[in-house]
């Protein structure tokens, strides 16, 4: 692994089986984007916003490997106007790691780090129809004893193209001592 890659999610690396949890370098920009528009349930941005987010947003996102490869990742930002709420804007996993649940991992590796510098509560908006991620973030809430409410964030009419609302899950308060660490 090369030097532009040693900064870990958590102070060290957290590993997954054989797949290895860090924080992103600006060269994962292209794998994300990648992943994203192969996962085919992602809302696509543009390769130049994934390029952006690995360089400005590495310290709240995560990226997962395997063999070198970037195989998943999670990005997210602390919420400017409530620093102890981190927003997780999009999780993704290469179809080659689908069913491991690297996703979780990727988000208990995050957020032990984030808990650390101060983060309280996690966010994140879904469709009403994507049961995997709504089971994603509720596996989270029950690993980190916390509190999930869902309520409505935007409407359809609210999007200026064609889209399904999205929900908002906030879950928390999170602290590593309410963490169980290894729990799927």
């Amino acid at each position: 692994m090369s030097g532009k890659h040693s900064k870990r999610a958590n102070g060290d690396n957290h590993s997954a089986g054989h797949v290895v949890i860090e924080s992103p370098s600006r060269d994962d920009g292209a794998a994300l984007w990648r992943i994203a528009r192969d996962s085919q349930k992602l809302d696509l941005n543009s390769s130049y916003a994934y390029l952006l987010w690995c360089r400005d947003f590495a310290d709240t996102s995560v990226v997962a490997r395997a063999d070198g490869n970037t195989v998943g990742f999670v990005i997210g930002y602390r919420r400017p106007s409530a620093p102890d709420t981190a927003l997780v804007w999009q999780v993704a996993v290469d179809d080659s790691q689908r069913g491991r649940g690297l996703a979780g991992k990727m988000l208990d590796a995050l957020f032990e780090r984030l808990v650390d510098a101060g983060v309280r509560y996690l966010d994140t908006t879904i469709t009403p129809d994507n049961e995997a991620s709504i089971r994603l973030f509720t596996s989270f809430a029950k690993r980190w004893n916390a509190t999930l409410e869902r309520s409505e964030l935007f409407a359809a009419g609210d999007f200026p193209d064609p889209h399904e609302p999205e929900d908002l899950f906030r879950i928390g308060p999170l602290t590593r001592a309410r963490h169980e660490p290894g729990q799927q």
